[in-house]
Protein backbone atom coordinates (compact mmCIF):
# COMPACT_ATOMS: atom_id res chain seq x y z
CA UNK A 1 0.00 0.00 0.00
CA UNK A 2 1.38 3.05 -1.11
CA UNK A 3 1.04 6.65 1.43
CA UNK A 4 -1.75 9.07 0.97
CA UNK A 5 -0.84 12.37 0.66
CA UNK A 6 -3.38 14.59 3.18
CA UNK A 7 -4.53 18.42 1.98
CA UNK A 8 -5.63 20.68 5.14
CA UNK A 9 -9.43 19.82 5.60
CA UNK A 10 -8.92 16.38 3.80
CA UNK A 11 -10.47 13.34 5.43
CA UNK A 12 -9.58 9.85 5.07
CA UNK A 13 -10.80 6.11 6.61
CA UNK A 14 -7.51 4.27 8.25
CA UNK A 15 -8.12 0.88 6.70
CA UNK A 16 -5.85 -1.43 4.68
CA UNK A 17 -5.99 -2.31 1.13
CA UNK A 18 -7.45 -5.36 1.90
CA UNK A 19 -10.53 -2.85 3.35
CA UNK A 20 -9.86 -4.38 6.92
CA UNK A 21 -9.24 -1.60 9.50
CA UNK A 22 -5.62 -0.39 10.70
CA UNK A 23 -5.27 -1.82 14.73
CA UNK A 24 -2.28 -0.64 15.40
CA UNK A 25 -0.76 2.30 14.36
CA UNK A 26 2.40 5.09 14.96
CA UNK A 27 1.64 8.64 14.44
CA UNK A 28 5.17 10.08 13.90
CA UNK A 29 6.20 13.68 13.96
CA UNK A 30 9.07 15.01 12.01
CA UNK A 31 10.38 18.60 12.41
CA UNK A 32 14.05 20.45 11.23
CA UNK A 33 15.35 23.71 12.46
CA UNK A 34 14.51 26.31 9.54
CA UNK A 35 18.09 27.56 7.87
CA UNK A 36 19.29 30.58 9.02
CA UNK A 37 22.47 32.23 7.38
CA UNK A 38 25.36 29.84 7.06
CA UNK A 39 25.29 28.50 10.33
CA UNK A 40 21.87 26.56 10.44
CA UNK A 41 19.34 27.11 12.68
CA UNK A 42 20.12 25.40 16.07
CA UNK A 43 17.90 23.10 18.09
CA UNK A 44 13.87 22.90 18.19
CA UNK A 45 11.96 21.71 20.92
CA UNK A 46 9.01 20.75 19.92
CA UNK A 47 6.38 18.06 21.40
CA UNK A 48 4.13 15.42 20.03
CA UNK A 49 0.61 14.90 22.13
CA UNK A 50 -2.30 12.79 22.12
CA UNK A 51 -5.95 15.01 23.53
CA UNK A 52 -8.31 12.07 23.84
CA UNK A 53 -11.91 13.77 23.80
CA UNK A 54 -15.07 12.19 23.91
CA UNK A 55 -17.95 12.66 22.20
CA UNK A 56 -19.27 15.83 24.04
CA UNK A 57 -15.78 16.89 23.77
CA UNK A 58 -14.51 16.76 27.23
CA UNK A 59 -10.67 15.70 27.78
CA UNK A 60 -10.39 11.73 28.96
CA UNK A 61 -6.98 11.96 28.93
CA UNK A 62 -3.95 13.15 27.43
CA UNK A 63 -0.76 11.35 26.53
CA UNK A 64 2.40 13.63 25.84
CA UNK A 65 5.86 13.78 27.49
CA UNK A 66 4.99 14.10 30.33
CA UNK A 67 2.68 11.88 30.70
CA UNK A 68 4.11 8.45 28.41
CA UNK A 69 0.79 6.55 28.47
CA UNK A 70 -2.98 6.88 28.20
CA UNK A 71 -4.14 5.53 31.66
CA UNK A 72 -6.18 2.54 30.35
CA UNK A 73 -2.63 1.75 28.25
CA UNK A 74 -3.59 2.21 24.46
CA UNK A 75 -1.57 5.20 23.55
CA UNK A 76 1.60 5.29 24.44
CA UNK A 77 4.60 8.46 23.35
CA UNK A 78 7.98 6.84 23.11
CA UNK A 79 9.64 10.19 24.22
CA UNK A 80 10.86 13.46 23.90
CA UNK A 81 12.74 15.16 21.56
CA UNK A 82 14.82 17.98 22.46
CA UNK A 83 16.21 19.58 19.39
CA UNK A 84 14.41 17.97 15.96
CA UNK A 85 17.87 16.78 14.93
CA UNK A 86 18.15 13.82 12.47
CA UNK A 87 15.91 12.09 9.44
CA UNK A 88 12.46 10.51 10.05
CA UNK A 89 9.82 10.94 13.06
CA UNK A 90 11.28 13.12 16.00
CA UNK A 91 8.96 11.98 18.17
CA UNK A 92 6.36 9.39 17.79
CA UNK A 93 2.69 8.15 19.59
CA UNK A 94 1.84 4.56 19.22
CA UNK A 95 -1.71 3.40 19.36
CA UNK A 96 -3.59 0.23 19.72
CA UNK A 97 -6.83 1.56 18.43
CA UNK A 98 -8.77 -1.64 19.19
CA UNK A 99 -7.91 -0.74 23.24
CA UNK A 100 -9.02 2.68 22.91
CA UNK A 101 -12.11 3.19 25.54
CA UNK A 102 -15.17 3.42 23.65
CA UNK A 103 -16.09 6.62 25.19
CA UNK A 104 -12.86 8.13 23.42
CA UNK A 105 -14.95 9.62 20.01
CA UNK A 106 -11.65 11.26 18.70
CA UNK A 107 -7.66 11.48 19.30
CA UNK A 108 -6.22 14.83 18.55
CA UNK A 109 -2.44 14.91 17.38
CA UNK A 110 -1.24 18.08 18.46
CA UNK A 111 2.30 19.90 18.54
CA UNK A 112 3.62 22.61 20.78
CA UNK A 113 6.78 24.50 21.03
CA UNK A 114 8.23 23.81 24.70
CA UNK A 115 10.95 26.48 24.74
CA UNK A 116 8.13 29.16 23.24
CA UNK A 117 10.11 28.96 19.72
CA UNK A 118 7.35 30.32 16.97
CA UNK A 119 7.19 28.05 13.92
CA UNK A 120 8.68 30.37 11.39
CA UNK A 121 12.14 28.99 12.92
CA UNK A 122 10.72 25.14 11.92
CA UNK A 123 11.06 23.45 8.49
CA UNK A 124 9.99 20.15 7.34
CA UNK A 125 7.27 19.74 9.78
CA UNK A 126 5.42 16.28 8.86
CA UNK A 127 2.50 14.03 10.65
CA UNK A 128 2.07 10.50 9.35
CA UNK A 129 0.74 7.34 10.53
CA UNK A 130 2.53 4.11 9.95
CA UNK A 131 0.09 0.50 10.29
CA UNK A 132 2.49 -1.10 13.03
CA UNK A 133 0.55 -4.46 12.70
CA UNK A 134 2.77 -6.89 13.28
CA UNK A 135 5.98 -5.12 12.96
CA UNK A 136 5.39 -4.04 9.45
CA UNK A 137 6.30 0.04 9.58
CA UNK A 138 4.40 0.98 6.39
CA UNK A 139 3.68 4.33 5.89
CA UNK A 140 -0.21 4.65 5.24
CA UNK A 141 -1.02 8.39 5.50
CA UNK A 142 1.25 12.17 5.80
CA UNK A 143 0.11 15.09 6.20
CA UNK A 144 3.32 18.06 5.54
CA UNK A 145 2.42 20.87 7.21
CA UNK A 146 3.00 24.22 5.44
CA UNK A 147 2.35 27.60 6.26
CA UNK A 148 2.69 27.90 10.39
CA UNK A 149 4.06 31.45 10.89
CA UNK A 150 4.49 33.15 14.57
CA UNK A 151 2.66 30.99 16.40
CA UNK A 152 3.95 28.02 19.24
CA UNK A 153 0.97 25.53 18.80
CA UNK A 154 -0.60 23.58 15.78
CA UNK A 155 -3.63 21.10 15.68
CA UNK A 156 -2.11 18.63 13.30
CA UNK A 157 -4.89 16.30 12.91
CA UNK A 158 -7.69 14.20 14.47
CA UNK A 159 -8.61 10.38 14.06
CA UNK A 160 -12.28 9.78 14.78
CA UNK A 161 -14.42 6.90 15.05
CA UNK A 162 -15.97 6.16 11.85
CA UNK A 163 -18.01 3.14 12.46
CA UNK A 164 -15.99 0.08 13.19
CA UNK A 165 -13.17 1.74 12.22
CA UNK A 166 -11.51 4.82 12.21
CA UNK A 167 -10.56 7.95 10.20
CA UNK A 168 -8.00 10.86 9.83
CA UNK A 169 -8.56 14.56 9.08
CA UNK A 170 -5.74 16.87 8.47
CA UNK A 171 -6.49 19.86 9.72
CA UNK A 172 -2.69 22.43 10.73
CA UNK A 173 -4.88 24.85 13.12
CA UNK A 174 -2.51 27.49 14.35
CA UNK A 175 -2.96 28.23 18.04
CA UNK A 176 -0.53 29.34 20.94
CA UNK A 177 0.50 27.18 23.73
CA UNK A 178 3.65 25.40 25.18
CA UNK A 179 1.81 22.08 26.39
CA UNK A 180 -0.65 19.77 25.21
CA UNK A 181 -2.95 21.57 27.73
CA UNK A 182 -2.70 24.75 26.38
CA UNK A 183 -4.45 23.51 22.91
CA UNK A 184 -7.11 21.79 24.69
CA UNK A 185 -9.45 24.39 23.46
CA UNK A 186 -8.43 24.22 19.76
CA UNK A 187 -8.22 20.44 19.99
CA UNK A 188 -12.15 20.73 21.49
CA UNK A 189 -13.19 22.93 18.33
CA UNK A 190 -11.19 20.73 15.40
Amino acid sequence: MSALSLTKNQTISLTKADGSTLTNVTLGLGWDAARRGLFGGGSIDLDASAILLAADKQVVDIVSFSQLNSRDGSIRHTGDNLTGDGDGDDEQIRADLTKVPADVDSIVLVVTSYRGQTFDKVANVFARVVDSTGGRGAEVVRYDLADTGTLTGVVIAKISRAGAGWSITALGTPAHGRVAKDLIPAAKAA
